[in-house]
């Protein structure tokens, strides 16, 4: 018996690499000579460092940087264990959960301190890198995170312009002359799994901005905002950083990789398996099982377990689906390549209770257990 574990995190639960030890407990009580190859996954959000880092038997950097409200925060990012490649995931520098809830403002929000990341990532020899979009309390279009890359915006007086969105509409001349050099030897892969484009009414600030504390008449102005600064970017740089698709991820980061970084925008959880080998390491396997903490509608447009589901069926393995809790609706995700799908939750408990550590820990391996003792009696 082999068994491949590729699970997400079960957020504000457990981690992908201990719900993936819960797992293997469980289905070596029933096989204790199962072979268990044990892979955390992530779809590009919240996890995809510790995922890869601990896929490639990388290293975890802490570095201070900017906050999104400038103030100074402590964040980790990664380094793959081939010394050369770095994970980065935007919300550890400029997220949502960094500003309190009376304070968030994308007029004032930056992402300086996403661009320190990348700084400090090339210090320390990287020249690769692999950027987790999702969770940003900000709408700048990344001009923070150029900044400290050492573009420099200018207004109509030719003097640099501060940090945040509000700053945007007052940009008129962009300086590339001490953009920080090694920038041109780097490659950029970008984890994204939305469409919108920069501005519009369906660009970061409309869809987005909203949810980071922005008001209608904030969200109007912040539109212009960006409208204006693609406009400066088309004349000055001749490259068009409104109209590619998912340039109005993280309230416009999206479109400075792009347009800035010449970065490639990819679906989030693709850009993990590939990163992990997951088509060679599934090879072989009699069972795979995923999850994540909830399985729903939003599952199967391109969440972990999907592109898990999808890469073995391809190799016609059957895949069993572990969750907290699980909607009716299924079908999509069969469609998609899971055999089927449980609850871990074997009783009624509140949804404290359910997302205890402990509690999930030997609800995983409970589930696996019993589901591995019926496997035995069948097979």
């Amino acid at each position: 018996m082999k068994v491949l574990i590729a699970i997400d995190s079960f957020k504000g639960s457990i981690s992908s690499a201990e719900g993936s030890k819960a797992i293997s407990l469980g289905i070596k009580d029933v096989y204790p000579d199962a072979e268990i190859v044990a892979v955390p996954v992530a779809d590009g959000g919240e996890g995809t460092v510790e995922a890869l880092v601990q896929a490639t038997n990388g290293q975890f950097i802490t570095k201070e940087v900017t906050g999104p409200l400038k103030e100074k925060v402590k964040a980790v990012y990664g380094i793959l264990g081939e010394g050369e490649t770095a994970v980065i995931e935007v919300a550890a520098a400029c997220g949502l959960p960094l500003v309190p809830s009376d304070q968030r403002n994308p007029f004032i929000t930056t992402t300086y301190g996403v661009g320190e990341l990348i700084s400090d990532a090339i210090e320390k020899g990287c020249h690769k890198f692999v950027i987790g979009l999702g969770g940003s309390s900000t709408n700048d279009a990344g001009v923070g995170m150029l900044q400290a890359l050492g573009f420099r915006f200018l207004d109509k007086n030719g003097q640099e312009v501060g940090l945040g969105g509000q700053v945007l509409q007052d940009i008129c001349k962009i300086d590339v002359t001490h953009v920080n050099p090694v920038l041109k030897d780097c490659t950029f892969e970008i984890a994204c799994d939305v469409q919108n484009p920069l501005y519009g009414p369906t660009g970061a600030a409309y869809v987005f901005a909203p949810q980071k504390g922005a008001t209608a008449e904030m969200v109007r102005e912040l539109d212009e905002g960006l409208k204006h600064f693609a406009q400066v970017v088309l004349n000055e740089l001749d490259v068009d950083i409104h109209n590619i698709v998912g340039g109005g991820a993280a309230g416009g980061l999206g479109a400075a990789f792009a347009g800035f970084l010449h970065a490639h925008l990819r679906s989030g959880i693709q850009v993990v398996l590939d990163i992990i080998q997951m088509e060679e390491k599934i090879k072989g396997v009699d069972f795979v099982i995923t999850g994540e903490g909830l399985l729903d509608g939003q599952t199967s447009m391109g969440k972990a377990p999907i592109g898990v589901a999808q890469l073995a069926y391809k190799h016609r393995i059957p895949v069993i689906a572990l969750a907290g809790g699980i909607t009716n609706e299924t079908s999509p995700l069969h469609a998609s390549g899971i055999t089927s799908c449980f609850s871990i939750v074997n009783k009624p408990m509140s949804l404290e209770e359910a997302m205890d550590y402990h509690v999930t820990f030997d609800n995983l391996r409970f589930t696996s257990y019993q589901l591995f003792r019926l496997i035995r009696a069948i097979r």
